[in-house]
């Protein structure tokens, strides 16, 4: 490891050409878009490409290996410092580059989806003119965070979290390369395997770990040198490599950082994925995704909304209790907060995933609101319109209208539905659950309603 230097061993690992970068294989195959802007000016491709994908996939390590690979002049600009004067002043240059001295220009921007439409606007000219070749990166969906003309005139790539194999080979390169540790330190098993398992496919996680947990071994040894007596133990212990352990590792690093974003793709993959995972009974993944919530710092309040909704759209009648639970969980939230709030959301979260499921409800209401939205419902027949007004019963209303508690079962022969809608069913209870029973009754009250028993 280079003394002195004080870039982060991730940067200072960066891949100096294609051929050093790991993962992406479907990205950079022989004649692929990449491989093509890497080339000589001459056979080099002027299309411009979108790289999306999750932080540490390699966005920033593929521009600057297409920079160091091609003769063409790079100009790196970030979003998040750079505004429509330095774009245009790119753009200018580019003209100027091309028009002067025959040559290209790339230009790498970081973090696209941070740009406003007005910023993205200034770069259509340019790219569309050819003056520059734009290689855009970002970890947001860029349907909606880039502009339509600039997505179709540029090529969009989408990245992959690196697998385990890609993340080992990282480990181990920058453990040997004299731009990392330089066969300073050693790995255990156990160690390598906890890194790998924390990275969640990010190379920068993975390169950050280990710079803190190789830092704190070689520390330790320094120390343990320093107490030695014997001046041979001493350069004994010095030359051998320290060795990281899965505890030197946890210490090193207190937690994984989730990759979460409240405002970006990962805060609605997370919770679909929660959703889906209590509709689907499995309590396992729902307190998972439950867990990545939490500790992401998502507000428990909208945890608890979803919860809710959650209770009445997809266990509805099977069990009516569930949303009782879910708006117990919210009120318990509000009154105590966090950490302890997890309890009541926990406790809802596996309730509402062992339940029996029905979205009957849901349904139901939905189906009546296409109608109600197509015109169709017609008048509030004449017995059921409000009659206590004066001239009310002059007019009709109410003539005829059966009191239901006064019927045998509480259920009296009636129309209650306008007549273009007579017969109209809306909810139809499952078999799951409480709706069992719910059915029996219902198709016992339908007849009566009906007449028919």
């Amino acid at each position: 490891m280079a003394i002195g230097t004080t870039a982060p061993l991730a940067v200072r690992m960066r891949p100096t050409s294609l051929d050093e970068v790991v993962g992406q294989r479907h990205l950079l195959g022989p004649g692929s878009p990449l491989r093509r802007l890497a080339g000589s000016s001459e056979s080099a491709s002027g299309q411009s490409v979108i790289l999306w994908g999750p932080p540490g996939t390699g966005k920033t390590t593929l521009a600057q290996s297409i920079a160091h690979s091609s003769d063409r002049r790079f100009v790196e600009l970030s979003a998040v410092t750079a505004g429509v004067k330095d774009v245009r002043q790119v753009m200018e240059s580019a003209l100027s580059d091309r028009d002067l001295y025959q040559r290209s220009t790339v230009l790498f921007l970081d973090e696209i989806h941070r740009f406003s439409k007005a910023q993205q606007d200034a770069l259509l000219p340019g790219v569309e003119q050819g003056w520059v070749t734009l290689i855009a990166a970002t970890t947001e969906n860029p349907s909606f965070s880039v502009i339509s003309p600039l997505l179709s005139r540029s090529l969009l790539l989408t990245l992959e979290p690196l697998d385990d194999d890609d993340i080992a080979e990282l480990v181990e390169r920058a453990i040997a390369d004299p731009r990392g540790f330089d066969g300073r330190i050693v790995l255990d098993d156990d160690a390598r395997a906890q890194l790998i398992r924390l990275s969640s496919g990010d190379a920068r996680r993975a390169l950050t770990a280990l710079e803190a947990a190789g830092a704190h071994a070689l520390e330790a040894r320094a120390v343990d040198a320093a107490a030695e007596s014997d001046a041979d133990d001493e350069a004994d212990g010095a030359d051998a490599p320290a060795r990281v352990t899965a505890e030197a590792l946890a210490s090193a690093v207190d937690r994984a950082l989730l990759r979460y974003d409240r405002q970006g793709d990962e805060h609605y993959d997370v919770i679909s994925a929660f959703i889906k995972s209590v509709r689907g009974s499995d309590p396992d993944a729902a307190l998972h995704y439950l867990a990545r919530m939490i500790e992401a710092g998502e507000d428990p309040r909208f945890i608890a909304r979803r919860i809710i909704v959650l209770a009445a759209e997809d266990i509805g009648m099977a069990d009516p209790q569930g949303l009782v639970i879910a708006t117990a969980a919210a009120t318990a939230v509000q009154m105590i907060g966090m950490p302890e709030g997890r309890i009541p959301l926990a406790e809802a979260v596996v309730y509402l995933a062992t339940a029996p499921k029905s979205n009957r409800s849901y349904s139901g209401i939905d189906s009546a609101i296409a109608d109600v939205r197509r015109g169709d419902f017609g008048r509030v027949p004449m017995h059921l319109r409000d009659g206590h007004y004066p001239g009310a019963k002059r007019l009709g209303h109410g003539k005829g209208y059966r009191y239901a508690h006064d019927a045998p079962h509480g259920v009296a022969t009636q129309q209650y539905l306008p007549d273009p809608l007579v017969g109209r069913r809306y909810y139809e209870p499952g078999q799951h659950g409480y709706e069992r029973d719910v059915a029996a009754r219902l198709e016992r009250i339908r007849r009566i309603l009906a007449g028919e028993g």
